[in-house]
């Protein structure tokens, strides 16, 4: 009886220090963001504290400058055609890549999810290099080509992660009742692998939403991104509106945090029913 009691009470402290640790460590990473948010209603001019007072002024000035709203368009129409192009590719490379008949997988992947592998000035560079000659440096096409390489590699990783899980019988009994390999493709596979689909067009749209070094390299003026100004921002005066961007910026990342769990979870729902 006292054994079970210790064995308890074992139990008991191990999952109080799990919690206490895990709070500690959720702590640390989310500190500097919160730190942030408080500051982007300061009245004052400065990054610091205590506040000098409430005021809605940044987020007024943000809204309102010609600037912001020049770069959020720019963000928005470059993240959605990249995404759009990223989602093409990364679902095709992801059907052609999950047959396990595919010659060559073991090397074609690595090549494909190598922009979020090598460091990113490195793929810069090398965008530059390619487009100079191309004449797409400073032009829209130019930053949507560079910004879909970069969110393809998350479309295929997510669609080949649920085309492993997939059902081929369905495919085999669709053939057999006469459907055609287009038609079995969007009446049967497409269904069951939009969630994972959308989950990569997601990353596909953040990872273009948040990117600074590459439109550094090969934007212009005319391409100044959300990133980029707020980069231009910190680097030639210290405009406290950032930290208001900064705020919306992390309330956007939440709302796409939550769908990408709720694609998931979709995901997953539809992974049990094509079993």
């Amino acid at each position: 009886m006292t054994e079970q009691r210790n064995k308890v009470l074992t139990e008991r402290i191990a999952s109080r220090w799990v919690r206490v640790h895990t709070a500690i460590v959720l702590f640390f990473l989310v500190a500097p963001i919160l730190a942030i948010i408080p500051l982007s209603f300061n009245s004052g001019s400065y990054f610091s504290y205590p506040l000098q007072g409430f005021s809605l002024r940044w987020y007024e000035q943000a809204l309102t400058s010609s600037d912001w709203q020049r770069s959020l368009l720019n963000s928005i129409g470059i993240g959605a055609a990249s995404t759009l192009i990223a989602t093409c590719l990364g679902t095709l490379a992801a059907l052609g890549l999950s047959r396990s008949q595919f010659p060559l997988r073991s090397v074609i992947m690595p090549i494909i999810i190598s922009p979020i592998i090598v460091p990113i000035v490195v793929v810069a560079a090398g965008f530059y290099l390619i487009f100079a000659p191309l004449g797409l440096v400073n032009s829209y096409p130019g930053v949507i080509f560079a910004h879909a390489a970069l969110g393809t590699p998350f479309v295929v990783i997510t669609v080949t992660a649920s085309l492993l899980s997939f059902d081929q019988s369905l495919l085999r009994a669709a053939s057999g009742l006469g459907a055609k390999p287009w038609t079995a493709f969007r009446r049967v596979t497409l269904p069951l692998i939009t969630p994972a689909v959308a989950t990569g067009s997601v990353f596909a749209f953040a990872t273009s939403f948040d990117e600074v070094i590459v439109i550094l390299f090969i934007g212009g003026p005319d391409q100044r991104t959300v990133p980029r100004q707020m980069w231009s921002g910190i680097r030639d005066s210290i405009d406290p509106s950032i930290l208001a961007v900064a705020t919306m910026l992390i309330v956007f990342a939440v709302v796409l945090f939550a769908s990408i769990n709720w694609l998931r979870g979709r995901a997953a729902a539809a992974s049990r029913g094509g079993v």
